[in-house]
């Protein structure tokens, strides 16, 4: 059960109602009605958010990264919807399952999957070994500013989502195994 305040976008007022009826129209997911309490939050995530849609990285890779972030943090609700979003994107169910345990087998995302893993364990204090790595995969100085920036995004919507306890509603993620 949430523990914050779930605003209801039929109810919501002001600023949060505008996001609710433009870029969250037909959205109105479980984390969005908990960050809606701030319309400044609500629209942090948005902005990175959409910033993150122009990137290099493919939105199988900003997947990639999601789920490796979720299962790192252990986000619950993160690892279900970004399954889902994964499926989306043209993930596999065994390239989720890599992401998540860090590694894979196509290698340019393994590559990804331990540099995301170093970030998570180091707190970004990764090594010049971990960044020859990643960029050895093809990844260049522009894409890890993206995974970076990508991480981030998924740290603070973890973290969110740990602090509401927020009522997953996408279907559960698979169990790791």
């Amino acid at each position: 059960m949430p523990r914050l305040n779930v605003v209801d976008p039929q109810r919501a007022e002001g600023k949060v109602r505008e996001l609710f009826e433009g870029p969250l129209q037909g959205k109105h997911f479980n984390i969005f009605k908990g960050l809606a309490n701030s319309p400044a939050a609500l629209e942090a995530y948005l902005a990175l958010s959409g910033a993150l849609q122009h990137a290099q990285l493919s939105a199988k890779e900003r997947e990639y990264i999601a789920l490796a972030t979720a299962e790192a943090n252990d986000c619950r609700y993160c690892l279900a919807a970004h399954t889902m979003l994964g499926k989306m994107a043209g993930l596999s169910d065994a390239d989720m399952l890599a992401a998540r345990r860090g590694d894979g087998t196509d290698p340019r995302l393994a590559a990804l999957g331990r540099f995301v893993r170093a970030l998570h364990e180091k707190k970004g204090y990764v090594s010049d070994a971990d960044l020859a790595a990643v960029r050895a995969a093809g990844y260049t100085d522009g894409h890890i500013a993206e995974i970076t920036a990508v991480y981030a995004l998924n740290v603070f919507t973890n973290i969110f989502n740990h602090v509401n306890d927020t009522a997953i509603d996408f279907p559960a993620a698979p169990p790791l195994q």
